[in-house]
């Protein structure tokens, strides 16, 4: 059973999920909490829990054969990462991987309620259709960008993107964090952050970014 603290998460899931379903899962579910940079989920792990974040924001990409990463999308608070689910269903191994943004209290909930939760709960069934459908069109959205946008239109969305999901225009970044969630390299996104600097529409600083609002 789920300790005490998850209670003052209940109320904010009463307008998501039915009641019942939310005493199942302070039954089923288990709290853990991981730091930024944790990884939560790896490639090529069959995954043995369905993450729902309770806090924090974890980030969900997709690694190369030569260990270029690319990033997907974010997940945040009450949401999860569709990946899991088709993963839970069909019992394959992850084809990406989810690592924390930044501090993160998640409801672990076991992958063998899937099934039986898709029958019981139209609240959950709902929670699963629309986790993959959002999901889904941020991949189309993320292909858009590699397909029709220069890498330094990417950065600019990369840019405004985190900053939506932080809360801040300061952004705790080096160079080299952007080139590997761009599948670019430092050498190229330093040049293009010169270039927004002296536009004024960054500011650089050591590991650091601040962003401007003509950006």
């Amino acid at each position: 059973m789920l300790p005490r603290d998850f209670t003052a998460h209940r109320d904010s899931f009463k307008s998501v999920f039915e009641s019942e379903l939310i005493e199942e899962i302070e039954k089923r579910g288990s709290l853990l909490q991981v730091e930024t940079g944790d990884i939560i989920i790896e490639m090529g792990q069959t995954a043995s829990i369905i993450p729902l974040l309770l806090s924090g924001t974890m980030k969900v990409t997709r690694q190369d054969e030569n260990a270029k990463e690319l990033l997907l999308y974010y997940v945040q608070s009450r949401e999860s990462c569709a990946m899991t689910f088709t993963c839970c269903m069909q019992e394959f191994p992850s084809e990406v991987r989810a690592i924390a943004e930044s501090d993160c209290l998640i409801l672990a909930i076991p992958m063998d309620v899937m099934d039986e939760w898709l029958s019981r709960f139209p609240t959950w069934k709902a929670f699963v259709m629309r986790t993959i459908r959002s999901r889904f069109n941020e991949l189309l959205h993320t292909i858009d960008l590699l397909a029709f946008q220069k890498l330094d239109e990417r950065l600019v969305n990369y840019l405004k993107e985190k900053a939506k999901v932080t809360g801040s225009s300061l952004l705790n970044l080096s160079h080299e964090d952007i080139a590997l969630e761009l599948a670019s390299s430092r050498e190229v996104i330093s040049r293009l952050l010169k270039k927004l600097e002296n536009d004024n529409k960054v500011i650089l600083y050591r590991n650091q970014i601040k962003l401007l609002r003509e950006l």
